[in-house]
């Protein structure tokens, strides 16, 4: 045994904490809590994918267990959302003037939207309110938002079964489109998986966002053409083509837009009187795009600070 190792073993004079640090290194002693890499990482992840799902159901089942309507608040929540902004946007203010079927392009946007929006909101919170869970344990932190976001898929299909019986009642037709709509939500799902890991990192350092983050989504809400057409409504406002561009760009009105055309034959069919039809293939592109670049922008934001959750 060498002279560090008595010193240490025999509990003589403690050793400066470089000295430790390079004892350890010697003897190929790691932090307990030291990042991995991104490979070792996402293997942990996977090997945890039953704690992911069995977190997810054990929330979604515990979330509305006090209510007497249980998870049926899940559906009614947007569905009364949709009945305001249909009154206030629709009737008072006349937007269901820019669309042919006004009734399913809210409901729509109001649905998809919804999904996103509790993504987010979720994530937020994913580190703050399990701190006792993260001390405890040992496993990968982002197990925790992606358990947030598997969540609110698995409230949205019960919101999707719904909406796919509203629809038809609305005057729409069913066609081979809706098939696409299992991809359009995987594409949607995985940007906000990366949504909410991103935000769950920013909660994380910044407790204060979960009062700022109300605000923030109602207004990206009113920008993301959710109970109006935002080709229209610019027209009408005489904006440029930037701004227009800009708005059509942003990643909710994206999945709003492609889900729309998928389920509603009105918005992507040329009707007279209305606005123009979007441009279907530009926007898979920009749902492909945002999916990929939320994904492994936000899975590399929340990596970054790994060994700093928990802590404090």
């Amino acid at each position: 045994m060498s002279q560090s190792d008595t010193a240490v073993a025999g509990g003589s004079t403690p050793l400066p904490e470089g000295s430790l640090a390079q004892l350890a290194e010697h003897h190929g002693l790691k932090r307990a809590i030291a990042r991995p890499a991104i490979g070792p990482y996402l293997h942990q992840l996977w090997e945890r994918r039953h704690f992911i799902r069995t977190y997810a159901t054990s929330r979604n089942i515990s979330k509305y267990s006090d209510s007497m309507l249980g998870q049926l608040w899940q559906v009614l929540t947007p569905l009364l959302n949709a009945a305001i902004y249909f009154v206030m946007f629709g009737i008072i203010l006349g937007t269901q003037g820019d669309v042919d079927n006004f009734a399913a392009f809210l409901i729509t946007g109001m649905f998809v939207f919804t999904y996103t929006q509790r993504s987010v909101m979720g994530g937020s919170r994913a580190i703050a309110s399990n701190l006792s869970l993260i001390r405890a344990l040992h496993f990968p932190r982002a197990a925790l938002p992606l358990a947030y976001t598997l969540q609110e898929f698995q409230q949205l299909i019960v919101s999707m079964a719904v909406l796919m019986v509203i629809i038809p009642i609305t005057g729409e037709t069913p066609t081979f489109y809706w098939l696409l709509v299992p991809v359009a939500l995987a594409l949607q799902t995985l940007f906000n998986m990366g949504a909410g890991l991103a935000m769950a990192r920013v909660g994380a350092t910044l407790r204060d966002v979960s009062q700022l983050l109300p605000f923030i989504m109602r207004t990206w809400l009113y920008a993301s053409g959710v109970f109006f057409s935002i080709p229209s409504r610019l027209k009408q406002a005489h904006a440029p083509e930037w701004v227009s561009w800009i708005l059509e760009f942003n990643p909710a009105t994206v999945f709003i837009d492609l889900m729309r055309g998928l389920l509603i034959t009105s918005y992507r069919v040329p009707k007279p009187g209305y606005g123009p039809p979007p441009d279907m293939t530009r926007i898979w592109l920009f749902a492909l795009f945002w999916a990929v670049f939320a994904l492994v922008v936000g899975f590399w934001y929340f990596w970054r600070a790994e060994e700093r959750y928990g802590r404090g």
